[in-house]
């Protein structure tokens, strides 16, 4: 919606008039609208798009999560890098079923950039696991699920990685 910079200078311009407000008696005027700084502030640090595109993969919805991206005109200078990281995570993630080979480049990426929970980090290298083994590069997959093992702490993952190996015996 606005870049990260106009969000923090609208946090700022509204927690003034939450002073004023204070300042002024009117106690719950303020609070409210320090609650409205309070949104600026949140989609700061976590994108609005970013946000609705997971909401509509959630639903197996990829046209919906393409649309809400596609919104995000410059990622480079619109989001932060951990927000980035997400951006190229969800395109990597949306393309693997139709281009593996520029998903793996939006993946790569999304490691490269860093993603702020374990479990996508998890995520994000076994599905890199998953297309260096449909290329046939058995080192580099088996490097990559170790890792994801490593970052997969509460074994969410476990299931997809008994599958993986099994596949990895037949090549």
């Amino acid at each position: 919606m606005f870049n990260k910079n106009i969000k923090l200078v609208l946090a700022v311009l509204i927690t003034a008039w939450s002073v004023y407000e204070f300042s002024q008696g009117n106690i719950m005027n303020g609070i409210s609208i320090l609650l409205l700084a309070g949104i600026f502030v949140l989609f700061y640090f976590k994108n609005e798009f970013i946000l609705l595109a997971f909401l509509q993969l959630r639903k197996q919805n990829f046209e919906g999560a393409k649309k809400w991206l596609a919104y995000i005109k410059k990622p480079e200078s619109a989001l932060t890098t951990k927000q980035q990281g997400y951006y190229n995570y969800l395109h990597g993630i949306m393309l693997s079923q139709t281009n593996i080979t520029q998903s793996e480049k939006y993946l790569r990426k999304a490691v490269k950039l860093g993603l702020a929970m374990d479990h996508d980090l998890a995520m994000a290298k076994l599905q890199l696991a998953g297309i260096a083994m449909t290329k046939r590069r058995k080192r580099e997959a088996m490097n990559l699920m170790t890792e994801a093992k490593k970052l997969d702490k509460h074994g969410m993952l476990k299931e997809q990685m008994q599958m993986m190996k099994q596949q990895m015996k037949k090549i």
